[in-house]
């Protein structure tokens, strides 16, 4: 009996030391006198600080991050979404339920605890002007109302320990990935008090990243890549001395998210949790053991209907194969069992395609390591078969020949191949110009009906596109179209007889409302070629005709036709493809355009006696859906497959189409008034998810693309290989998708450059509780809130109001507000407490003028669901209006948010009407970039071409609508991409002078790549911008400022606008200057 119990005791103990896990990727650390807590598998966990085994404090859907101690180590402060949002909670160390501190809709992130430990620090951009950048705000560890700091921007930082003062970085990158950058976005420590308002930058003298300041003493701990490894490690600077001092000499990784405690700082680095302590300025690792089932590791059965990439119909029509997920699954169009034929889960398969006489189908899979041709026998799982060895590079769709032993493809360097089964050869057959990732993924090309001519478009010089015809019997290619118009999409009728293609030859302007401009949208038509000279135009006049009747047929005759037929009976014979003769000559002079008017087009194809395309609504037009319809070639008229329809494809027969609505797919028929009743089944697609396998894959895939597309094949000199060695060792810890995610940002971060982006992919999911808003200010006074100010754009901005600023309602400014729908609110919560759920509904208001309910009054109104934009258009007009009061009236203010259309709009909206001033400041500050902004500089750019002379009025500048006086611009180092671009354009046209700090520095675009398997994506910079001069952008460095003014915290602590201020001395100067006078009209001529 005793050796039984010791047996079952030496197992316990054995299962027991399983279940640990010595693993990596602790991040957010925070360090108290005795414990460390951490961010783990998205969770909240506490361990001794010495080390040891793990205990899990939260477990909501989402990740828990930055947890600080108090500083009594009783209470962890930390960010995470219990309720909707992403806000600030409080929990005791011991575990138990978190109080939720902050309700507001927009996120707040956990900074720090006050010294004295009575209220909790946040940065949040819940009253910011611009979402560009963070303020902020401290909240009771009871609750309560927040209080905001007097600081106009803040990320991080660190309260002196009297508390007086704080250093603090107000830019930050820690979120991004970029490695090695020296851009204007980059962190400065600066030390503020806040008793009198001095600030001092301590970073001036350096563009190295300087973040996370932590004060110990007089010391002043950060996180800094300024040193020779150029790597993100913990430096301090000593206040007194006033010097810099390196304390940790990391190369191959980055430390992360250091966090100060009463004797050590934490962090984490490679995965790892390390403590640096401050009595001997050593650090050494922490041993961690995590006790848990790795639930999270398990493979699993799940739905892949939310992940489906691309589909294929079969011949017949009667399946389809989808990808989904880096899975080939069978569908039946209607009726049927649903099949994963693949089964692979950690490699992924894409692009499945039926061969046209159904025995097999192609796809492309990474099973070798890299993307390769393989071909499977239809029905057959597990007989695919490798039988090309391209190497390295990303393939698109395939196309069949119809005689089912060619295919055509594109790859990501734009050559346009066939793989010849027969020969087991590829052959070259073209090579784009100019095609990114769009138009890669949806070139398409046709085969003719004998299988002996390809048919395809691609990009010319000139920018339009070229339909093309290859001759693979003779390996011969024809640009069958000039060039002069934009031709595309080219396909081969049924019978070998026409090629339909669309062609950009309907011109007809739209015309501006604002100015007068206009663009030739809606341009597209449909046409027809004659491949034969002989062949008629599919337009031809038609004339009705008597038929002859033929003479009686004689007795032999009659006989032979009926010996014909007898044999005919007897011997069957499959009848040949008739060879499609092509007369190349005189080719594009045979093309005639079709009746469909000229508007958006899509999609292109044909069955006997019909053009097929997707139709959309024009530009400009009311919003719609697009539309299947197909042109009926003898009817000569137009008719609709089916309504609400994004795409389609169709059968090798000709009998069928796969069609493509939102997120579903159903198989139809060519033909009139179709019904989308019968979706395919793809909520029946069940896949075994194993999540360990899948990550590898999705880490390789995400290498890979960078590898193939990034625009410098050296990669900026990085070794490519290495880094995937280094992170893909780091990626053994990862336990979710977030913690992939966050892997992947490192890597990608090694190619120093701009616009490397992760995100998505099946990650936890969160819920989001809308919040109502009045557009207000609150104020707490007692136990009462009142309203401190109403939010208030300018008069003419009707989009966004405040609902306490409408007519009929009658709430004032230092109104209290007692009750939202007879919930009372106290300030035992944010005032945002009792707007849970309310966004965009009709709520009831109890209000008085004093914090009592007698005689308290009811409003009803709408409450808002983002106060966003109205406070971004009441900080526009702020500052306008102070630009106009500085100059009397003769200076306009443009603020341009992006390069994007918010930011178009943006400039077209406050140019148009303030063209007319004597000059023009234009401020692109926290500029969020977007499109390339060579259109916004030529409205800038505009100069008098005329003036017209009339009898009565004012005379007409020509162009109208066109500045001719000064200008300035406003920068910062929140200005990026497109912001990087705008300030670039404007001073090589020297429009005026760059006003500010240094711009972020990243004109490396990106263009797009294929998505990662679980609808994740990462981004690939494939394009740089170089000068005129042949020298390029300065990467990673920005726009350097003509006037340099630098971001003043006590200035704009008293409510001063430094850089603003400076625009209006400059501008008062140059109208003086170089301000433009209207030439009077001329002396009146006689003309007789």
């Amino acid at each position: 009996m005793k050796k039984f119990i010791l047996f079952f005791l030496i197992c316990i103990v054995a299962l027991g030391l399983n279940a640990q896990i010595d693993a990596g990727l602790f991040r957010y650390p925070d360090v108290s006198q005795t414990q460390i807590v951490f961010t783990y598998a998205n969770d909240l966990w506490i361990i001794p600080k010495a080390g040891g085994t793990a205990i899990r404090l939260s477990s909501p859907p989402g990740v828990e991050i930055f947890p600080k101690f108090s500083p009594d180590g009783n209470t962890i402060a930390f960010s995470g979404n219990y309720d909707g949002n992403l806000d600030v909670y409080a929990m005791p160390v011991s575990g138990g339920v978190p109080l939720r501190l902050t309700e507001h809709g927009f996120g707040d992130r956990v900074v720090d605890w006050q010294p004295d430990g009575k209220r909790i620090l946040f940065a949040s951009s819940r009253e910011s002007g611009k979402a560009r950048f963070d303020q902020f705000f401290t909240v009771a560890a009871t609750g309560g109302p927040d209080e905001k700091l007097p600081l106009a921007y803040a990320e991080f930082g660190s309260y002196s320990p009297d508390g007086r003062q704080m250093a603090l970085t107000f830019r930050t990158q820690v979120f991004r990935n970029w490695k090695r950058y020296r851009g204007g976005w980059n962190a400065d420590i600066h030390i503020f008090n806040f008793a009198t308002l001095a600030s001092e930058n301590i970073s001036a003298n350096s563009d190295a990243a300087d973040e996370l300041p932590m004060w110990q003493d007089h010391f002043i701990y950060f996180l800094s890549d300024r040193g020779p490894e150029v790597r993100m490690n913990l430096w301090r600077y000593d206040l007194n001395g006033k010097s810099f001092e390196q304390l940790t000499h990391f190369k191959d990784y980055d430390i992360h998210f250091p966090s100060l405690g009463p004797e050590d700082i934490v962090f984490e680095q490679g995965g790892r949790l390390w403590l640096f302590q401050l009595s001997d300025q050593q650090a050494k690792e922490v041993p961690v053991k995590i006790i848990t089932d790795d639930l999270a590791l398990k493979p699993k059965m799940e739905s892949a209907a939310k992940y489906v990439q691309h589909a294929s119909i079969s011949p017949d029509g009667n399946r389809v194969l989808v990808e989904a997920r880096g899975e080939i699954f069978s569908l039946p169009a209607e009726n049927g069992f649903v099949k994963n034929l693949t089964r692979t889960s950690g490699t992924a398969e894409r692009d499945p395609t039926w061969s046209p006489d159904g025995k097999s189908y192609a796809y492309w899979s990474d099973q070798s390591g890299e993307y390769e041709l393989w071909i499977a026998e239809a029905g057959k799982e597990g007989s695919g078969t490798k039988i090309t060895s391209y190497g390295a590079g990303f393939r698109y769709n395939l196309f069949w020949s119809p005689d089912s032993r060619k295919i055509a493809f594109i790859d990501k360097a734009m050559k346009i191949k066939i793989y010849d089964l027969n020969g087991r050869q590829t052959i070259d057959v073209d090579k784009g110009l100019r095609m990114t990732h769009g138009a890669l993924e949806n070139f398409s090309c046709n085969w003719s009906s004998d299988s002996r001519w390809l048919t395809y478009s691609r990009d010319l010089p000139n920018y339009y596109s070229a339909a093309f015809l290859y001759d693979f019997q003779h390996r011969k290619l024809t640009q069958a179209t000039s060039g002069f118009y934009n031709c595309s999409n080219p396909v081969f009728d049924s019978e070998g007889k026409y090629l339909f293609l669309y062609t950009n030859q309907g011109f007809r302007p739209l015309y501006s409302d604002i100015d007068n401009t206009f663009a030739y949208a809606n341009s597209t038509k449909i046409a027809a070629i004659s491949l034969k000279q002989s062949t008629p135009s599919i337009l031809y006049p038609k004339n009705d005709k008597v038929e002859m009747k033929k003479a009686e047929d004689s007795a032999s005759t009659v006989a032979k036709k009926d010996e014909k037929k007898n044999t005919k009976d007897a011997e069957p014979k499959k009848a040949e493809k008739q060879a499609v003769e092509i007369d190349l000559d005189g080719l594009e002079a045979r093309m005639v355009l079709l009746p469909p008017a000229a508007g958006n087009y899509g999609n292109l194809g044909a069955v006997k006696g019909k053009i097929l395309y997707v139709k959309s609504p024009n530009t400009g037009a009311e919003q719609g859906k697009p539309a299947i319809k197909f042109f009926d070639i003898d009817k000569r008229e137009e008719k609709t497959v089916l309504d609400n329809a994004e795409s389609f494809r169709i059968s090798s027969s000709g009998n069928k189409l796969l069609v493509q609505r939102g997120e579903e797919l159903a198989v139809l028929s060519p033909a009139e008034n179709q019904k989308f009743e019968k979706p395919l089944k793809l909520s029946e697609m069940q896949m075994m998810v194993d999540p360990v396998k899948e990550w590898k894959q999705i880490f390789t895939d995400a290498w890979r693309l960078e590898r193939d597309y990034f625009y410098d094949s050296n990669m900026h000199g990085v070794d490519w290989n290495l880094v995937k060695e280094r992170y893909a060792a780091m990626l053994n810890g990862a336990r979710t998708r977030e913690e992939v995610n966050f892997i992947l940002g490192e890597m990608l971060g090694e190619l120093n450059s701009s616009h490397t982006y992760k995100g998505g992919g099946d990650e936890e999911q969160t819920r989001n509780e809308p919040v109502g808003y009045l557009g207000v200010d609150w104020e707490a006074e007692g136990s009462y809130y009142k309203i401190r100010r109403i939010v208030r754009p300018a008069p003419w901005d009707a989009e966004a109001r405040s609902p306490l600023d409408k007519p009929g309602v009658d709430i004032k400014e230092g109104n209290y507000i007692l009750a939202v729908n007879g919930v009372p609110i106290t300030t035992a919560q944010e005032p945002f407490a009792y707007f849970q759920g309310l966004a965009n509904k009709t709520i009831e208001l109890t209000y008085n003028t004093s914090p009592s309910w007698t005689g308290a009054k009811t409003a009803v109104v709408e409450a808002m669901s983002n106060e966003y934009r109205l406070r971004h258009l009441e900080w526009i007009n702020n500052n306008r209006k102070r630009v106009d009061e500085a100059t009397n009236g003769t200076v306009g203010y443009i603020y341009v948010p992006s390069t994007g259309i918010d930011g178009q709009n943006e400039l077209e909206r406050q140019f148009a009407a303030q063209w007319d001033k004597q000059a023009l400041v234009i401020d692109e500050r926290f500029n969020d970039g977007g499109q390339i902004p060579d259109r916004f500089i030529e409205i800038l750019n505009r100069t008098p071409l005329a003036f017209w002379a009339v009898r009565d009025g004012l005379t007409w500048p020509w162009p109208p609508f066109a500045h001719f006086g000064p200008k300035v611009m406003l920068i910062n180092g929140w200005s990026g991409s497109g912001g990087d671009a705008f300030p670039d354009y404007f001073r090589k046209k020297g429009l005026g002078p760059l006003i500010g700090a240094r711009t972020w520095g990243g004109l490396i675009g990106i263009s797009g790549v294929p998505t990662l398997i679980d609808n994740g994506g990462i981004t690939v910079p494939t394009f740089r911008m170089y000068n005129p001069d042949g020298t390029w952008f300065k990467e990673g460095h920005g726009v350097d400022p003509d006037i340099q003014v630098d971001e003043n915290l006590t200035a704009m602590a008293k409510g001063t606008d430094p850089q603003l201020e400076r625009a209006i001395v400059e501008m008062n100067n140059l109208i003086r200057q170089k301000g433009f006078t209207q030439p009077n009209r001329p002396p009146a001529e006689k003309r007789n």
